[in-house]
Parts: C-alpha cells; structure tokens; sequence
C-alpha cells in the first residue's frame, strides 16, 4: 500500500509540473494579438500558430490512445501512411484556427489530458507512435513537447525563460531514450550504461547511472534538455562526453518518438 501511494504521489507531482509547464507557455501567447500569432518560429516553416497546433493536435492523440486505443490504432496506420509529413499537416491543419479558438482548444484538451493521465491504473501501458508508455512516461513526454515548443514560441518572441527544477523530467527522459536513439537509427545500443551528471538550475547535481560507468556526460542540465530535444547543436553547449561512445551519443540523442531528426546548426540554438 505504502508503495502504491508513493506512485500515486509521484504521478500527482508529475501532472502538476505537467500542468505548470502548460501555465509558462499559456503566459507567453496569452495576450498575443491575433496577427502575432503568424510570427515565424526557428522551425522551418512553423508559426506560433503551428507549434501551439502542434501541441493541441499531440495532446489529442494521448487523450485518444487513453480512451479509445483502437481508434487510435486506426490513425497511426492512416498517419504512417505519410511518415515524415503527418505531424507537421496536423499543426498545419490546426494553425488554421483563429487564435483564440486554437487557445481556448488547447487549454481544454491539456487539462482534460491531465485528468485522463491520473486515472490510468497503475501498470497500464499506453499505446503510442514509439513504445508504449505508463500514464507517467505519457505525462513526461507532453512535459518536454511543451517545454521545447515553449523555447521556440519563446525564441519567436524575443523572451528569454528561467530553467526550472521541471527540467529534471526532460533530462531524465534524455537519459532513458539512450538506447531508443540507436536504434531508431538502426543501430546497436552500447551493452555498457552511461554516468549523466548534470548541473540543475538552483546547482545542485542530477545523476543517472552508476559512479564507476566509464562512458560519461556531465554539464548543464539546460544544454542537455535543449540538446536531446534538438533545439541546440551540442557544439553550442557546454556538456563534456568522457568515451567513445557516450561521444557519439550526443551527436544523435532525442528525448521524442519519430523519425530522427536534423536538429539545429551551430549557432541555431533557442534562446
């Protein structure tokens, strides 16, 4: 029982940072004229609209995968159809909208997500594009979306934000999706863990793996959240790979499902 409780927590905890992250970027476009909302963003060919379309149109698919799993079966087959196009004609599609429609949307299906969130039983996986998920990995996942769409709508909008303790989901999401980034790109996991030692904003450390991994990362938490969801080029950052092949996992870590992405140039970093 103690232990069901603490996970309950745990989850509880989540979803309100969850919730916060949402709040941060309601704040950014919140009062936003209507016509700002076609300022162009650091991705290619994406608005403000887009990136907020984009995350209305993800949240919808969680809420549907809760709910309806065999609807939602249904559309990645129709969304696989057009690998490398589904997600940006979805944003595309929704972008549309006018700009309070799209917010007031977005607000909606977000808090719904979260109240569906808390209601999986414990040990439900959740079908997705990649792997399926618990109800916490899901909450994780819309956590880093909306953080790392957050920088780009941030970035549009000349803002610079204040990394938060949340930043600890995204990097722990960086570090579990290791092996998925190999093999995504159709090839082999190391058989070795990695030691991630990352500086949180108020300065104290995060830690993953054991003490004596001989393949390591250590540096800025915030460089690695913005790398592993490829909104900096890891030349940009300030984070040091100790090992062959802790190296060359930087060049190629994504925190998200999908295909692999080009990420950004150096000197394309989000502010």
């Amino acid at each position: 029982m103690v232990e069901l409780h603490n996970r309950a927590a745990d989850l509880h905890a989540l979803l309100d940072d969850l919730r916060a992250e949402g709040e941060a970027l309601d704040d950014l476009v919140a009062d936003l004229p209507a016509e700002q909302w076609a300022r162009a963003t650091p991705a290619e060919g994406w608005t403000i609209a887009h990136q907020i379309g984009h995350l209305l149109w993800t949240d919808r698919a969680a809420l549907t995968a809760i709910r309806d799993p065999e609807a939602f079966r249904a559309a990645v087959v129709e969304a696989f159809a057009d690998p490398l196009g589904f997600v940006d004609s979805g944003a595309a599609e929704l972008a549309q909208l006018p700009a309070t429609d799209l917010l007031g949307d977005w607000r909606k299906t977000r808090n719904e997500l979260a109240l569906a969130l808390a209601d999986v039983p414990q040990g439900t996986k959740i079908i997705w594009y990649g792997p399926p998920m618990s109800a916490a990995s899901m909450a994780t996942a819309r956590l880093m979306e909306t953080w790392a769409h957050g920088g780009d709508v941030a970035d549009a909008l000349g803002v610079a934000r204040t990394p938060t303790a949340r930043l600890r989901h995204i990097a722990h999401l960086g570090v579990r999706t290791r092996d998925f980034a190999y093999i995504i790109r159709d090839a082999t996991p190391p058989a070795e863990p990695f030691r991630v030692a990352l500086t949180a904003p108020d300065g104290s450390e995060w830690t993953w793996g054991p003490d004596d991994a001989r393949q390591t990362v250590t540096g800025p938490a915030l460089d690695f959240c913005m790398l592993v969801t490829q909104r900096v080029h890891r030349a940009d950052t300030a984070l040091v790979a100790t090992g062959a092949d802790a190296d060359a996992w930087l060049d190629f870590a994504q925190a998200f499902a999908g295909p692999p992405g080009a990420g950004r140039a150096p000197g394309e970093a989000v502010s």
